[in-house]
């Protein structure tokens, strides 16, 4: 390494002999601007939970890996981290790299949409005026936008539900732009009184996630969203601040387990049409999200680089990092994409064989996750690049970090 020989000479001469060289070649790795590997391994172990939930529509999944939970959380420690500097600046500099990729993701909807023949003036939920106005949430997601719950044919190239299923990951951007806006109040009353703060949220949504207070529409989804990730969040700021790590390590383990023991409590006694899904139990999700993301950070080894085995999902964790936005807005339209395409070998001429035919209709799923992960590379390497002039960087088209191993210093995660 360049710095190794000037390290070793500003030793004192006695400690020479007695230094070994690789200890000294670790130490300028700590001072690269680069990101905590650790949690970046957590980003993208959430984007594939995300993934396969979407796909096989698995409950327990929601229970084995809340996503939505440490993602927020992780959101949270960059934006504590980022507000070292004016707030102004920082929110805007947040919401910049949120909104173009979010537009490229519109323009698709939105065509796919008003090519299908879908009249927002006419929609029967929000029809009229407001109908067309709310297609402004396609451009900036204060709220909910508008889109038809039925579009086709149930015999079509796709399902009629295919609009909501496109949509649907729009309320993530749409939680996450509000957390943003509201960082800069919420780290200061952490900073004022931090577990107030922290435990807020949670009870929060123990008044409008139970029914206690009911806000109707999208504003009430909107404020329910907020309570139940709104802990998670915070906690990103008490992993930053370093709050989790004066908190004896046997402690927040403990009343993790129990707070997280309430949560499935709670769910088995509200479960929804979906059995053991937490999304459905907006209570049990805050609470058992909140329990989980505190163990996995007080267990935070703060890597800078993936140990042992982890080693060879370098490229892959640096890559899905890189374009986690493009990944999740994209995923759910992508997995959709596999049906026609899985489809056109039902028209292979072995196919006539109802061995043959049978065999696809078993393994079908099981196609289609084997092909949603070339879409989702082939719309990293199509639209993902948005995301890269969104922070005012040079365009890449697959950033796995692997021929930025002598520039990694220019880059600000």
């Amino acid at each position: 390494m360049p710095e190794q020989p000037a390290q070793t000479a500003a030793l004192p001469v006695t400690d020479v002999p007695e230094a070994p060289e690789a200890p000294e070649a670790k130490k300028p790795a700590p001072k690269k601007p680069g990101r905590d590997r650790y949690l970046d391994l957590l980003r993208t172990t959430a984007l594939v939970r995300v993934v396969v939930y979407h796909l096989f529509g698995w409950a327990w999944l929601t229970v084995l890996f809340p996503s939505m939970g440490v993602m927020f959380a992780l959101a949270g420690s960059l934006m504590a981290r980022s507000l070292s500097r004016p707030a102004l600046g920082v929110i805007r500099g947040r919401i910049r790299r949120l909104l173009p990729p979010m537009w490229a993701f519109s323009v698709a909807v939105l065509t796919l949409l008003f090519a299908g023949g879908w009249n927002p003036g006419k929609d029967p939920d929000n029809g009229g005026t407001w109908g067309w106005i709310s297609l402004f949430n396609y451009l900036v997601p204060i709220g909910a936008p508008s889109f038809p719950w039925h579009l086709g044919d149930k015999a079509g190239l796709l399902e009629d539900t295919w609009p909501a299923q496109a949509a649907g990951p729009l309320w993530y951007l749409r939680a996450y732009m509000w957390f943003v806006i509201a960082s800069p109040l919420l780290l200061w009353a952490f900073r004022k009184v931090p577990w107030a703060t922290l435990l807020a949220p949670l009870g929060l949504t123990a008044i409008v996630g139970t029914g206690i207070v009911t806000i109707p529409g999208e504003t009430g989804n909107a404020v329910t969203d907020f309570a139940v990730y709104g802990s998670c969040w915070v906690l990103g700021f008490a992993h930053h601040e370093g709050l989790l790590a004066k908190v004896p390590r046997y402690l927040a383990v403990s009343c993790s387990a129990l707070v997280m023991a309430f949560g499935l409590w709670w769910a088995s006694g509200h479960l929804g049409p979906d059995g053991w899904d937490l999304n459905d139990i907006p209570l049990a999700q805050a609470t058992w999200s909140f329990g989980f993301v505190v163990i996995l950070l007080q267990y935070s080894p703060s890597w800078q680089e993936l140990p042992g085995r982890l080693a060879k999902w370098d490229k892959v964790v640096t890559l899905s990092n890189n374009r986690a936005v493009t990944i999740y807005l994209w995923h759910n339209m992508l997995i959709m994409a596999t049906v026609p395409i899985i489809d056109l070998a039902y028209d292979l001429p072995f196919m006539e064989n109802e061995r043959w035919s049978g065999a696809l209709d078993t393994t079908y799923m099981i196609w289609m996750f084997v092909l949603v992960w070339p879409l989702i590379a082939l719309a990293v390497v199509g639209v993902g690049w948005i995301e890269d002039l969104a922070a005012k960087r040079s365009p890449r088209l697959w950033p796995d970090g692997s021929k930025r191993k002598g520039a990694r210093g220019a880059r600000r995660g």
